[in-house]
């Protein structure tokens, strides 16, 4: 008589139980020996090992795990959902691009730098779209290029494939940006060091230029701001982002593989001749905006515009973004999207309050509306008003006093020294979104690292109240973050990666 199999449902019922009874006797060991004190400051603060606030050199790629305190792991699959892509930082060793070009991975304060010249830049093109003379259009994209080194449309890649036959290329996703491009055969101008084989589109079968005298052609004017050429009958499209970089090329179509059962006929994209700039040996970007031209728009078809990602909590694990409704967490919140009339391709939020160590901070909600506010892949540092982000740098600096200061960086001014410190506590911080959603920030989410002498709170103000606010991939990490852009909503829910 063969041995009894205990069915794998079963058996996950019964180690769940397990788990259960486990975490009840720890959680009544440890409340007896709390104090009220104590578990309040438990409950609202992170504890973190100040190890785990170092670079690491390995990839360590993300699984859903169930973690039992009776020292059993369960590892499950992260990419449930069939039409999703492994997301990698591009500066991390998950990332192809870190192993081409480790020398000219940028210093924090050329990252930060970077990212003044992008909020500047968005900053700038709402303003312009208004018709204000308010931000200085000049000094958005005066920042000098270094080629191959940091990137001012965004730190996350993802691969995909182009082409008959395919060929895969390593794109930074922007919800920022609405036109995709790659740069391309022949490289009438400059073409900047990429990672990938440049895409040469006289080895594919299913390329196709788009004449300027199309409809199509003039889409472009409101995905790239700017007007379109015209060359020998083939469509020129033209953009530049914030930090000087530039791409100019054919605008084409092509098929597009996001994965083996994801296929797209006649996309639409730029092929780029002339590109220099700050693309961190990426070949391209994908546009996530909401432009017609944009990806989630061109795939509405089968996606009907929604589709998610998490980014990873370090430069050393992985994350995802994923397209249609497979894989979503069911403990995603809702939230409504907005529409900035002076900017209808970025993604609109309303941001109702802020909370710092469990205290819901003073602050107006006319504060919040008087510039209104995006959620942006792109932009590393959460920007606030400055009227919210006083309030929350001086109650983050009561909860840290116990701390040394350090010198600001940059734009961040709430800095420690963490050096004879093993393990530090940190405040926890909760971002209000309209419709009763509030989202926990990651403790990875709430401080940025120069070094361990140097840690610094990851938010920072705005000029003024006016400007608009920007919800930043800090503060997204390890967020499973859903575009709904049919139904109108942004889906929020924690441990998005893990």
């Amino acid at each position: 008589m063969g041995a009894t199999v205990i069915s794998p449902t079963y058996l996950s019922a019964y180690l769940l139980l397990l788990c259960l009874v486990c975490s009840l006797k720890e959680g009544y060991a440890m409340g007896r020996r709390a104090t009220v004190a104590e578990s309040h400051h438990l409950e609202h603060s992170h504890t973190i090992q100040v190890s785990s606030l170092l670079p690491s050199s390995i990839c360590s790629p993300a699984t859903k795990v169930l973690e039992c305190v009776c020292d059993a792991w369960f590892p499950l699959s992260v990419l449930d959902n069939k039409s999703s892509l492994q997301v990698v930082h591009k500066h991390g060793p998950c990332s192809q691009l870190y192993h081409h070009d480790k020398a000219n991975i940028p210093t924090h304060a050329e990252i930060l730098l970077q990212d003044v010249a992008r909020v500047k830049s968005i900053h700038s093109k709402l303003a312009k779209s208004l018709g204000s003379t308010k931000v200085d259009q000049t000094d958005a994209a005066n920042i000098p290029a270094k080629d191959g080194s940091v990137v001012g449309s965004g730190n996350y890649v993802v691969t995909v494939g182009l082409g008959t036959p395919k060929k895969d290329l390593t794109l930074i996703f922007d919800t920022g940006s609405d036109i995709t491009w790659t740069q391309c055969q022949p490289c009438v101008g400059t073409c900047y060091k990429q990672q990938d084989p440049v895409f040469s589109p006289s080895l594919s079968s299913t390329y196709s230029n788009i004449s300027c005298r199309s409809t199509t052609c003039n889409s472009l004017a409101s995905a790239t701001g700017n007007t379109p050429g015209c060359s020998s009958s083939a469509c020129v499209y033209g953009i530049q982002y914030g930090d000087s970089s530039f791409s100019v090329g054919i605008f084409a179509k092509e098929k597009l593989t996001l994965t083996s059962t994801d296929v797209f006929d006649d996309f639409l994209f730029g092929c780029g001749q002339n590109n220099q700039g700050l693309f961190g040996g990426a070949a391209g970007l994908i546009g996530l905006g909401r432009d017609k031209l944009s990806l989630p728009s061109q795939t509405a078809s089968k996606y009907k515009k929604y589709f998610s990602y998490c980014l990873p909590s370090s430069a050393s694990s992985t994350g995802f973004l994923s397209f249609g409704y497979g894989g979503v967490s069911k403990f995603v919140k809702f939230t409504t999207l907005t529409t900035l009339s002076q900017g209808a391709s970025f993604y609109g939020i309303d941001i109702v309050g802020i909370s710092v160590g469990g205290k819901k901070l003073p602050i107006s909600a006319s504060v919040f509306t008087a510039g209104g506010a995006i959620i942006d892949s792109g932009t590393v540092i959460t920007r606030l008003p400055p009227t919210a982000y006083t309030a929350l740098s001086s109650e983050f600096r009561k909860l840290m006093s116990r701390y040394p200061k350090a010198q600001p960086i940059s734009i961040l001014d709430t800095c420690y020294d963490f050096t004879k410190f093993s393990s530090v506590s940190v405040p926890k911080i909760s971002i209000f979104f309209s419709g009763g959603v509030e989202v926990p920030i990651a403790a990875k989410g709430i401080l940025y690292v120069n070094t361990i002498s140097q840690v610094c709170l990851a938010f920072a103000g705005n000029t003024d109240d006016t400007e608009v606010g920007i919800f930043g991939n800090t503060q997204q990490k390890t967020l499973q973050v859903v575009y709904d852009g049919v139904g109108g909503k942004l889906g929020l829910a924690t441990g998005g990666c893990t």
